[in-house]
């Protein structure tokens, strides 16, 4: 496996996370099957997250919050220490996703105890934020301040899912109030479900560029991005711009099913950008019903059909090229 091909870099791990510290190791993370445990693995090289040893650091809990659905873990280092972001819901009701902190409380996130720091709190007088079905959070710096990205939707289960944007004033709380980065706009934003989701940062010639995933799980899964000049008010509406078309999606010929909700790294010479995403080698997803929660009362050929259900979505890498315009191009090989 390379970034010049198209095969898993870590099978069956959706909603990859590759976080390259300081001590030049790649720290890895991602959605397990089962919805079940965060996992961590290390390596020296890309590649070699691939057959890394893994470690089970957090279990969910057997009732009430963060009891199902565990998705999309992030691993980050702030301020001196180690902490997880990750989704989470409940066996009582299994759509009310939350977004939820864990810290470490040593310098090995692979042996060291985490803690659980409850979930991500809202800034003084934001009454919006976190209320709803909220997933997917990731965070990054830019000109001293530190912001937090997430989806959110609001209404309800079948709402349209936006991205948000905030401020942080510590590693488990907003500063500023929410600001809408960007809501399905677009067809191909919109198929089966309206969503945007999954955001991921990258930063190239003063330009940020914040990748995200599109419409629902299966095939249709794809990522455009939003761009604005690193030097702008990042929580103005007019700094930034959306692709019109999607940048990385479904391919035929190469057996590239949904890709997306990804990631960016750099290589092993600190220099070129990567892109970590998930996608499937076939078409038509295949629930697998074991790993449904009990709650979940549809018929087992509907279950069958449910792409989130399918345990198929592998992490796969490739390098990330620019146009003469500086834009991030996202090529198959």
């Amino acid at each position: 496996m390379t970034a010049k091909t198209n095969d898993p870099l870590v099978a069956q791990r959706a909603d990859p996370f590759v976080y390259k510290h300081s001590d030049g190791f790649y720290y890895f993370t991602g959605s397990v099957p089962t919805y079940d445990r965060i996992e961590l693995r290390k390596s020296a090289t890309i590649e070699g997250l691939q057959d890394a040893e893994t470690f089970d650091v957090w279990f969910k809990h057997d009732s009430g919050p963060m009891s199902r659905h565990i998705w999309a873990p992030e691993i980050h280092y702030l301020d001196g220490k180690w902490y997880i972001y990750f989704a989470a819901s409940q066996e009582d009701d299994i759509w009310a996703l939350r977004p939820y902190v864990l810290e470490c409380q040593g310098q090995d996130p692979l042996n060291d105890e985490w803690i659980e720091l409850g979930m991500m709190q809202p800034a003084d007088g934001d009454e919006k934020s976190f209320i709803d079905f909220s997933l997917d959070a990731t965070v990054f710096e830019n000109n001293g301040k530190r912001y937090f990205c997430w989806a959110e939707k609001t209404g309800g289960q079948f709402a349209a899912s936006n991205l948000y944007l905030a401020e942080m004033e510590s590693p488990i709380k907003l500063k500023t109030t929410q600001f809408m980065l960007t809501t399905p706009d677009y067809d191909w934003e919109r198929v089966d479900f309206w969503v945007n989701e999954g955001p991921a940062v990258l930063k190239h010639n003063g330009k940020i560029f914040i990748a995200f995933s599109a419409s629902a799980t299966g095939a249709c899964y794809c990522m455009g991005y939003m761009e604005a000049d690193e030097n702008a008010d990042l929580l103005d509406r007019n700094a930034w711009t959306k692709t019109r078309h999607p940048v990385l999606q479904t391919d035929y010929e190469k057996k590239i099913f949904g890709p997306g909700h990804n990631c960016f790294t750099v290589a092993e010479d600190d220099v070129t950008p990567l892109c970590v995403y998930h996608a499937r080698d076939y078409e038509h997803a295949v629930g697998d019903p074991s790993v449904v929660p009990k709650t979940d009362t549809r018929p087992l050929e509907e279950i069958k059909q449910d792409p989130l259900y399918d345990p198929n979505r592998h992490a796969r890498v490739m390098e990330v090229k620019f146009d003469a315009k500086g834009k991030p191009v996202f090529e198959l090989y």
